[in-house]
């Protein structure tokens, strides 16, 4: 069990690339990491000494969802712009919360994918222009991983191996986990995800941007088991999702309600408004854990890792508990103000990265981005 925590021998940190390969480094390194993929600026940095689990020193999170909310939604081009205002000053101000300077960094992590592509090249832009300027290595980092890493960061760390769900605004995937770098793809959506879904249905409703938490939050007022609404792929026999027909059941339902009444779906009495929303979420929480549950059975692992935006939601966290400690499975989730983008999980995949041996940092400072990029072909 401590072997596992490790998460690889500090001898092999960063094996042959200066300046990491010195003993001092070894024992002591530190990430600094930029997250730009959509409509957050963050940076943090970390610190791991030796073999142990890297520790958070800073971490300063800038979010764009008050420009965006003007246009219903993320405009790339708002979005890159703003990165570029936004990092350095975020930057500046982790470093000075963790009272280090640029000059104790070892090395340089940023997003490099997936995500918007204007927005990717501003944190990889930067990243490498400060490692260049530094004489300091670089690293480029995929997004996803940041997020499924970043329970390593909470006050309950998990440990390998174990089944991930991935649920987000643009990913819902499970994945078996036996290391770092070490992914097995066990099911994903087949077409919108678990976040898209909660933002449709929540813009149809008239909730506004972002639309995920405002459905959550009017859904607490309603009733789950208001209207029948389908679970897709529930009983497919595998372990992928699909919530396009859901969103579809949805819309279809409220113009139903609005007909009825002779009025726009946005002016349904709230009470109505707040059972279709909890009779949404329902739907989409009920296939999140029953095949999270199936995965587990699959992979006869005891172990759930819970990651990305979507795993904030309280009934989500709720029912998967429940189910959980019935089967006695233990279930982790990153801190609430770690599950939405941010730079402490890219620092954090980086370092262990670094720590595990399965990647080098670079002191090539050209450098690309992948808006798409899947996370089992690391």
């Amino acid at each position: 069990m401590q072997e596992s925590r490790q998460i690889g021998a500090s001898a092999r940190l960063a094996k042959g690339v200066h300046p990491l390969n010195s003993d001092a480094m070894v024992k002591n390194l530190r990430v600094l990491g930029i997250e730009s993929s959509c409509d957050e600026t963050g940076v943090a940095l970390v610190e791991v000494q030796g073999a142990g689990v890297p520790v958070l020193l800073a971490e300063a999170l800038y979010s764009q969802i008050e420009m965006h909310q003007a246009y219903g939604g993320v405009v790339p081009e708002l979005a890159s712009r703003d990165h570029i205002r936004r990092v350095l000053p975020l930057t500046e101000q982790v470093l000075a919360s963790s009272g280090r300077t640029l000059a104790d960094v070892d090395v340089v992590a940023f997003t490099r994918g997936p995500g918007l592509a204007g927005a990717l090249l501003v944190g990889a832009g930067v990243a490498c222009a400060l490692g260049a300027a530094l004489g300091k290595p670089v690293l480029g980092v995929h997004h996803l991983e940041g997020h499924l890493l970043s329970p390593f960061l909470s006050a309950d760390p998990p440990e390998f191996p174990f089944v991930a769900l991935l649920v987000s605004g643009g990913h819902t995937q499970l994945m078996r986990v036996d290391g770092v770098g070490r992914y097995t793809l066990l099911g994903e959506t087949i077409d919108d995800a678990a976040g898209e879904a909660f933002d449709k249905s929540a813009k149809l409703l008239g909730l506004g941007y972002p639309g995920g938490p405002a459905l959550s939050r009017l859904a607490e007022q309603g009733d789950p088991a208001a209207f029948k609404l389908p679970r897709p792929l529930l009983h497919s026999g595998n372990l992928d999702f699909s919530f396009a027909g859901l969103k579809t059941a949805v819309m279809v339902q409220a113009k139903k309600l609005a007909l009825a009444q002779d009025c726009a779906v946005t002016d349904l009495p709230a009470n109505v408004l707040a059972d279709l929303a909890a009779s949404t979420q329902a739907a989409i929480v009920e296939v999140l854990v029953k095949k999270s549950l199936a995965a587990l059975n699959q992979a006869g692992l005891k172990r759930l890792v819970v990651a990305g935006g979507v795993g904030a939601n309280r009934m989500l966290r709720e029912q998967l508990n429940s189910e959980c400690a019935r089967r006695q499975v233990r279930v982790h989730y990153p801190e609430l103000h770690l599950c939405t983008d941010n730079g402490a999980m890219i620092a954090m995949a980086a370092a262990m990265r670094l720590q595990s041996g399965q990647q080098t940092a670079s002191e090539v400072y050209a450098f690309d981005v992948k808006p798409r990029w899947p996370l089992d072909s690391l």
